[in-house]
């Protein structure tokens, strides 16, 4: 069964979800503030003393590879996990003394869904929203409300199991929105899903943007941070390398093309300078050759007059994933 994109929600949705909140922050108080943040394990530093504020509305993202730091900021954000070191304020409480009343105001989708398989889609969600100590009418008006936003209503009665990835995400995203959250977090959210699935997720998450609810999220994924957030901070070995909305890193630390030169086994070992000067930066990675420029068809045509000739050639645009290459020496996907 195809996924398909839905109407509107209805106006009881809408006010579920938050569409009331007001758009505009710039003068509103951030609802996470961190200074100096970091977080031990033993002698292993997972988070090395890094800022940041995330406003209300907004989409922010920690961008990086695994074992930047990303989860291990997620976890003190989400109170779940103690801070060794700096200050975190979340919804203008402290997590060391008000972990409990901040947990509450929280929307969580871990990197794994935690459903319970043996139930269906339905009491999945009214079973959490009894941990919030919902009453029962009010748990099951929100469940139907939440089960139409994700396009599960058709599925209410299925059991959990057999549904799939896709499908099971939005089902915890919408177990995440039962108790109204102030806050949603979302660690990895697409993570082995293919890519109809992966749209559709995005798609639910940007609907919820709009209504004002505010999303922080970790990704791997540089087409993912692009698509949701409205700002970023890139992660690497538990620090902070590099902080702005995904157009204006692509515009700071890249240029507006690159040109991807593949050669056969052995060729590119064997090249010996011969690209020098063709682009304003070039990175040698295993599989290939990056030649950063602002027209990359100059660059290809320039290389052939040299002599060389690729296997295969590509020139695109920009990405996230070139800054990250540029600021720490080595791909996302690392």
């Amino acid at each position: 069964m195809h996924d398909s994109l839905a109407t509107e929600p209805t106006p009881a949705v809408e006010e579920a979800l938050g569409a009331s909140r007001p758009a505009a922050r710039a003068s509103a108080p951030p609802l996470i503030s961190a200074r100096g943040l970091t977080k031990r394990f033993d002698d292993f530093t997972a988070v090395d003393g890094i800022d940041f504020e995330v406003a209300p509305g907004e989409a922010f993202g920690f961008l990086g590879p695994n074992g930047a730091g990303k989860t291990s900021t997620m976890r003190m954000i989400g109170c779940t996990s103690p801070v060794s070191d700096g200050e975190l304020r979340i919804l203008d409480m402290d997590p060391r003394r008000q972990g409990p009343q901040i947990r509450s105001r929280l929307g969580v989708v871990p990197q794994q869904d935690t459903l319970d398989n043996e139930l269906t889609v339905r009491e999945n969600l009214l079973i959490y929203g009894r941990y919030f100590g919902l009453p029962r009418e009010e748990c099951a008006r929100r469940a139907d409300e939440l089960l139409d936003f994700v396009q599960l209503a058709d599925r209410g009665k299925d059991l959990v199991e057999p549904l799939s990835g896709g499908m099971k995400r939005r089902l915890t995203i919408a177990r995440s929105l039962i108790n109204e959250p102030s806050l949603m977090l979302l660690d990895e959210p697409t993570t082995g899903l293919d890519p109809q699935a992966r749209h559709l997720l995005w798609d639910r998450l940007y609907r919820l943007k709009q209504r004002g609810v505010t999303l922080v999220l970790t990704t791997h994924y540089m087409d993912e941070a692009e698509q949701l957030c409205d700002r970023l901070v890139v992660m690497d070995k538990a620090k902070i390398v590099a902080e702005g909305s995904p157009q204006q890193l692509i515009q700071r630390y890249s240029t507006r093309e690159v040109a991807e030169f593949r050669f056969l086994p052995g060729v590119q070992e064997t090249l010996d300078g011969k690209l020098d000067g063709l682009a304003s930066r070039i990175e040698k990675l295993p599989d290939r050759v990056l030649l950063y420029a602002d027209d990359g068809e100059e660059v290809v045509m320039a290389a052939r007059e040299r002599g060389i000739h690729p296997e295969a050639v590509l020139v695109r645009r920009s990405t996230l994933e070139d800054v990250f290459l540029r600021l720490t020496g080595r791909s996302l996907v690392d």
